[in-house]
């Protein structure tokens, strides 16, 4: 026995019209099939849509109410033109809402202000730019409001007038019927594209589109210490909103180039220094380049290689905080000469003399080797 398309929704036989869009909104998230995947719940909301689908049509619940399910089934007086639901198209509207889809939005009439779409700029730079920060100059294409009409897109001393496709609502319905039910299609307006409005007369400098597409020079701020992918926010230099609306953002991503000297880790710049063999059993102090320039670096005596030696505070400001800096950080290594002249190995054998015989097969070269084990 079919079930009663009241008890069906859950209301009474003499509910009013929100109270059966109330239930069947309430009925038809429950047992959707994208939400409720028990056993069942795809027959119940094939018999909710049903019951819906009678009862909100005043014809078909009249029908129903003299004769039963009998008075709507098919062949007894049908429903006409399925061109316009109604209220049942708006309570789909709003169901399917819910399920994370873009057409809500598309289905919304645009008669007001709109904001600007963002842009996105992706700029170099290059080593020591992204170290001291500083200003940078570029330029971005971006719609601007048309000044010739204000942004409206229609000609100066002409208006607007009410869509005749959509009278004005900015969006078309088509009822399709199906054996699961009636569904109903929302879709923004062909005519006028979901303004609702048309113009009557295009502006001539910007084709009635109330925005032409501009190059603009800006310059903007770059942050000390900023690092490849970091995002500047440029407020209000997107392309231009519709009727009155604000301007959208500018989005400036930084990319750094790299640097055929230095390299950066974090907030630490590294580099590297060949010394002389004599340099490191001596030790020296030597001028050695950062990104501050040159400064002083004292090569302690019997330095070993790959030792790293610190020159504090000379490496990169932390961003948002610039009084505050990393380290440059200088490995050390060491240059062993593979031919030297006579006086130089009369000067090491005399060396190696002293400090014992320790040169062994190897020669002087294996001596040299030897300081540096």
């Amino acid at each position: 026995m079919a079930r009663d398309f009241y008890e069906t929704l859950g209301v009474s036989r003499d509910a009013d019209k929100e109270e059966l869009k109330r239930a069947y909104r309430r009925l038809a998230r429950k047992y959707h099939p994208d939400v409720n995947k028990e056993s069942g719940a795809e027959e119940q909301f094939k018999e909710v849509n049903r019951a819906y689908e009678i009862l909100s049509e005043p014809e078909a619940r009249a029908r129903y109410d003299r004769f039963g399910e009998a008075g709507v089934a098919s062949g007894a007086g049908g429903f006409g033109d399925m061109g316009d639901m109604g209220g049942f198209a708006d309570i789909f509207e709003s169901f399917f809402s819910g399920f994370g889809g873009a057409a809500p939005q598309q289905q919304r009439r645009r008669g007001g202000p709109v904001k600007g779409e963002d842009l996105r700029l992706d700029l170099k730079l290059e080593f020591r730019e992204a170290i001291f920060g500083g200003k940078k100059e570029i330029r971005i294409p971006h719609q601007e409001s048309c000044t010739v009409c204000n942004g409206t897109g229609a000609k100066p001393g002409t208006g607007t007038r009410t869509c005749p496709t959509c009278s004005g609502s900015g969006q078309v319905r088509r009822a399709t019927r199906t054996p699961f039910g009636s569904f109903t299609q929302v879709s923004v307006c062909p005519t006028c594209n979901g303004e609702g409005q048309i113009i009557e007369e295009k502006c001539d400098a910007c084709g009635g589109a109330g925005r032409k597409q501009e190059t603009k020079k800006l310059e903007i701020s770059i942050p000390a210490g900023v690092d490849n992918g970091t995002r500047l926010r440029v407020s209000k230099e997107g392309d231009a909103g519709l009727r009155g609306g604000v301007p959208g953002d500018l989005y400036v991503y930084l990319f750094i180039e790299e640097d055929v000297e230095f390299h950066r880790e974090s907030i630490s710049v590294l580099s590297e220094i060949k010394i002389s063999y004599l340099q490191a059993i001596l030790g020296s102090t030597l001028q050695v380049n950062t990104v501050d320039g040159p400064e002083d670096l004292t090569i302690p005596p019997g330095i070993q290689p790959g030792t790293v030696l610190t020159l504090e505070a000379h490496g990169v400001p932390i961003l948002g905080n610039p009084v505050k800096r990393g380290d440059h950080l200088i490995t050390v290594t060491i240059d062993i000469p593979t031919r030297i002249a006579p006086e130089e190995r009369d000067l090491l054998q005399q060396l190696a003399k002293i400090r014992g015989d320790r040169i062994g097969k190897g020669g002087i070269e294996g001596f040299l080797g030897g300081l540096f084990k």
